[in-house]
């Protein structure tokens, strides 16, 4: 980490909240926490915004991971040599990634051009044109600080290397020629018996005991094809792992909720002018959403210090109470409310003997709370996998690359004409729900082989060379490449990988209690579950505010403004 800077004194030095860190959990508690008259003081470690949530220069990348990926060192005896007769409890940090692995074939661009990207931490993530997120930026106005851009299709692979397109609709199924005519009746009677019943058609109405039951069995019962099923269930309802296998399915997902799903789905679709698809993306990056909302909390008076590491904890001797922080500057900070970015974590220091009722609540508040692993890759190619796309989405369901893959592989490929890379190349984001390190990498390893080239050897590697010198080239000339995705190879052949980057994450919960800690990046698409986590945390810290109080706007077409494309 860099020196830290010489800081002048916070002031004032009493705040009602203290939040630790500026991924995107944080930063929307802190702008609702302004927006509620909370004082509110919010820190970061790092000297950009997002955390685990950021997107990042090429460069800066394997250092940040590097740098939360090591465990942390036995926690010194509190100091009680306070005179406020305060007692000084050391954060530690949590290793939150793991199996990392960096590969380079074109060492020229990491060295030449690496702040012309910005690489998603927890990719790969898009938003529903209709999701809470969405409803959230429009609500509070901070989509004014926003621009995005439409995801243009969205497939399903196979271990052929084929992506079929996904038939989202009617209009959708009769277009399709890869669908047979008994298969497009069927999807057809699917989809118009969904719209009846959302639409509270009692003549249509699916009955309460199948909305309870697996929707892979309503799918059945409908006498809907593997093939149907399959799109349905993974690249619609997004499930994320195998539904016909209970043995090895964690989250069976219920009729009613492949149902809402559907609905969300369908309510994205053409739901603003100029963004075709069910999904939109951030120009710049996902870390954009973090920035948002901290801008939206800075106009409401929350006060921002970057490159600030907090050190330790201070808590009143007698009561075990959190009173508040002490600055790696060595200043104290005090605070009624404490949020914690999920890298850090307080632990009781061996022999030290605290107040009762701070021993009895720091080993909750330590708990790994892991939910599990989820393995993520990014790579850089210079072709489209898609001549004729620049930005879309692939999902390849259970057991469609090896008979071991029991759960969904998620893949994003994102073009220069959202900011994130070099013009005419490609960023390519997989991630996969997995036990441990070594299963994460299998699938991960199995799209990129079915996908990509991957030099593997010195002659390899110097046409990955000759590919970067071209690029090199091109980006003298910023020109319309930038806004169509750049070119893209006619033909079969494969990208050629030229960088990549593979890792597991860990999985953690949030938690509340006389200090609160906010979750990881999971492993959905979008970012409702997050943002219903959030919204607990506000709700337990203060019960008496609202989330986000409707204010009236300047312009009341909400929607006009957060257009996804400008």
């Amino acid at each position: 980490m860099d020196d830290i800077p010489p800081y002048p004194p916070i002031d004032p030095t009493t705040f009602d909240l203290i939040v630790i860190g500026t991924g995107l959990p944080e930063s929307i508690i802190a702008a609702a926490a302004s927006t509620a008259s909370k004082s509110v003081l919010h820190l970061d470690p790092n000297p950009f915004y997002g955390s685990h949530f950021s997107s990042l220069p090429l460069a800066d990348f394997p250092s940040f991971l590097s740098s939360h990926s090591t465990s942390p060192s036995p926690p010194r005896s509190p100091s009680s040599d306070d005179p406020n007769e305060f007692s000084l409890l050391e954060f530690a940090t949590r290793p939150l990634y793991s199996s990392i692995d960096i590969s380079t074939f074109s060492p020229n661009l990491l060295d030449q051009h690496s702040r012309k990207f910005n690489l998603d931490v927890a990719g790969p993530r898009v938003l529903f044109c209709a999701d809470k997120s969405i409803e959230l930026l429009l609500r509070t106005g901070t989509n004014q600080y926003m621009e995005f851009k439409s995801v243009d299709a969205t497939f399903v692979g196979d271990n052929k290397g084929n992506l079929w397109s996904v038939p989202d609709s009617r209009a959708a199924t009769f277009k399709d020629k890869s669908l047979g005519l008994v298969e497009k009746n069927k999807l057809m009677r699917f989809f118009k018996l969904v719209q009846g019943h959302l639409a509270g058609e009692q003549d249509v109405k699916i009955s309460e005991e199948d909305l309870q039951s697996p929707f892979v069995d309503f799918l059945n019962k409908m006498g809907l094809p593997p093939k149907i099923k399959s799109f349905i269930l993974y690249a619609i309802a997004m499930a994320d792992y195998d539904q016909e296998d209970t043995g090895v399915c964690r989250d069976l997902l219920k009729t009613k909720d492949g149902i809402d799903q559907l609905a969300l789905y369908n309510a994205s679709i053409g739901r603003f002018q100029n963004a075709s698809g069910a999904f939109l993306y951030p120009i710049y990056g996902q870390g954009e959403l973090s920035q948002a909302f901290c801008r939206r909390a800075a106009v409401k008076g929350c006060l921002y210090v970057l490159r600030m590491p907090v050190t330790a904890l201070l808590v009143d001797k007698d009561t075990g109470c959190y009173k508040g922080v002490r600055l790696a500057s060595g200043q104290d900070i005090f605070s009624q409310k404490l949020i914690l970015d999920p890298t850090f974590k307080v632990t009781l220091p061996l022999g030290s003997s605290p107040p009762l009722p701070l021993k009895e609540k720091l080993p909750f508040f330590s708990l790994k709370d892991d939910k599990g692993k989820i393995a993520r890759g990014i790579c850089i190619t210079k072709t489209s996998l898609k001549p004729d796309i620049s930005n879309f989405l692939v999902v390849y369901p259970s057991r469609s690359l090896f008979p071991e893959q029991v759960t969904s592989i998620r893949f994003l490929q994102i073009a220069s004409n959202l900011a994130v890379c070099l013009p005419g190349m490609f960023v390519l984001y997989i991630s996969a729900l997995c036990n441990d390190d070594d299963q994460g990498k299998k699938l991960i390893h199995a799209v990129m082989n079915t996908l990509l080239t991957v030099p593997l050897d010195s002659e390899s590697n110097a046409a990955v060379q000759s590919e970067t010198a071209e690029i090199g080239s091109a980006v003298q000339d910023e020109t319309s490449e930038s806004s169509s995705g750049g070119p893209s190879d006619s033909g079969e052949e494969k990208p050629t990988l030229l960088w990549s980057a593979l890792y597991s994450q860990e999985l953690t919960l949030g938690q509340v209690d006389f200090i609160c800690s906010t979750p990881m990046p999971d492993g959905k698409l979008n970012y409702n579950d997050l943002i219903d986590t959030t919204f607990k945390i506000f709700q337990e810290i203060y019960p008496e505010e609202e989330f986000f109080p409707e204010t009236s706007l300047e312009n009341p077409e909400v929607d006009g403004d957060a257009s996804p494309e400008t």
